[in-house]
């Protein structure tokens, strides 16, 4: 049995306003989407959109502003909602126009997690 390898795995950066007509094209393109995952990047948050085709990886690199809203790819990619109600719960990124939107409550937390960046004038409550 030969093991199936991912040939190519390319990023790249894509701004807010680009990222709905990328994953459109890439959707076009008989790409499907693997994950959206997010990092702290300072004070800003990466979201890294991974869409696969054939074994080859292409990765959307979005860096966002704290809390800044973005559109919702769920439009185009239905499974898109569980990322990003994942990533609005765990890091403050809103997304606009979900299709599926928990309004912050996709996870029971009985608190604020370090990732997510606190509004000035909110107590941290993992720091302070």
């Amino acid at each position: 049995m030969s093991e199936k390898k991912y040939l190519i795995q390319n990023f790249v950066p894509v701004t807010a306003a680009e990222l709905l007509e990328r994953v459109k094209d890439l959707m076009a393109g008989g790409y499907r989407l693997g994950q959206i995952c997010a990092t702290n990047a300072g004070d800003d948050i990466e979201l890294l959109y991974s869409f696969d085709k054939g074994h080859d990886l292409l990765n959307l690199k979005l860096t966002v502003a704290a809390r800044q809203e973005i559109i919702s790819i769920t439009s185009l990619c239905w499974s898109a909602f569980i990322y990003e109600n994942e990533i609005h719960d765990l890091f403050g990124v809103p997304f606009r126009h979900s299709e599926l939107d928990y309004g912050g409550h996709f996870f029971k937390l009985s608190r604020t997690t370090p990732w997510c960046p606190t509004k000035k004038g909110e107590e941290d409550e993992y720091n302070g």
